[in-house]
């Protein structure tokens, strides 16, 4: 299976991704929506934008892995009329219409980018979702990614193509946008910050630990028919986090301790409750089961994936 097909290659994790899989002896076909500067050693396939009728036969041949990391996002303020139908478009029948190909062509093996959105929203303290927990999934992203799991479960049963299912918290590293992005921002241009005294537990994982998963999960056999929850395998309050960025950026952290009970209802107020639960709840995962089964540990530690995502915002800023 030394050949794989990458569905969203030149994206936050697929270029990395792309990157570090030649690095390793991959063979990689990147597949994009429209072109892109991709490392030389790469084949790229333009495939536009994919829908439940997309032609992959082209570049599905020789291919003995496919790693589907092409979705439609979580979007903060949807303006979709009807966002449920438009991310099942593509996070449901653009991934079965790819997976029914991939089977009939051959491959191997089926790794999905999933979200742990499928499992819920938050957890009590000290309660970790693990890969065993009843789906909860909340929001019609986290709805399209659970549906899209159910069926791939479902084709890998009828056809015999291992299907290796992802389920990451957030993603951070170099080429981060929307919140942490933002807070890093903050952070550097020393804006006061009233999350001094948030006493939360969430799991993070770095870009370059889910990389290293993805690819683990690419051909180790104990992969084969597994869902995995990732993270970086320490969990931090969000006042932690925000401390440890600062550090990495070589800034002080300005936090206020207004009690969270305030925050809570100044977001209310504003119409950002949801915005409220993941500065303030908590949201942690069990990665047990990757480590006993695939003997995978996190390669790099938190504050080592802090300093590699400041490393480039601060190169970022100054160019």
């Amino acid at each position: 299976m030394s050949r794989a097909l990458v569905t969203g290659a030149n994206g936050f994790v697929g270029q990395p991704l792309c990157e570090e899989m030649l690095l390793r002896g991959w063979q990689v076909l990147a597949a994009v929506r429209s072109s892109r500067r991709l490392p030389q050693d790469m084949e790229l396939v333009t495939v536009g934008a994919i829908d439940g009728e997309t032609n992959w036969a082209e570049a599905l041949r020789g291919v003995g892995a496919v790693v589907h990391l092409a979705a439609r996002v979580h979007i903060m303020r949807d303006k979709a009329t009807d966002p449920l139908t438009e991310f099942r478009a593509v996070n449901v029948a653009a991934a079965l219409n790819l997976a029914r190909q991939a089977a009939k062509a051959g491959v191997q093996r089926f790794v999905y980018l999933s979200s742990i959105k499928v499992n819920g929203e938050q957890t009590l303290s000290g309660q970790p979702f693990t890969e065993e927990d009843v789906s909860v999934p909340l929001g019609p992203y986290s709805i399209s990614k659970c549906e899209a799991e159910e069926g791939l479960r479902t084709l890998a049963q009828r056809t015999g193509m291992e299907v290796v299912v992802i389920r990451p918290p957030l993603i951070y590293g170099p080429g981060v946008k929307a919140n942490f992005l933002n807070m890093l921002r903050w952070l550097h241009a020393g804006v006061p910050l009233p999350l001094g005294s948030i006493n939360n537990r969430r799991s993070i994982v770095a870009l370059d630990n889910l990389i290293d998963l993805i690819i683990r999960c690419l051909d180790h056999p104990a992969a084969a028919d597994q869902t995995f929850l990732v993270s970086d395998g320490e969990d931090l309050s969000t006042t932690a986090l925000l401390r440890r960025m600062a550090h990495a950026l070589g800034r002080p952290a300005r936090l206020m301790p207004l009690p969270v009970f305030l925050l809570e209802a100044g977001a209310v107020l504003l119409g950002r409750r949801d915005m409220a639960q993941r500065l303030c709840g908590s949201l942690q995962v069990d990665i047990s089961r990757a480590r006993t089964l695939l003997g995978w540990n996190p390669p790099i530690s938190v504050d080592e994936g802090l300093r590699r995502t400041a490393q480039w915002f601060l190169h970022e800023t100054t160019v």
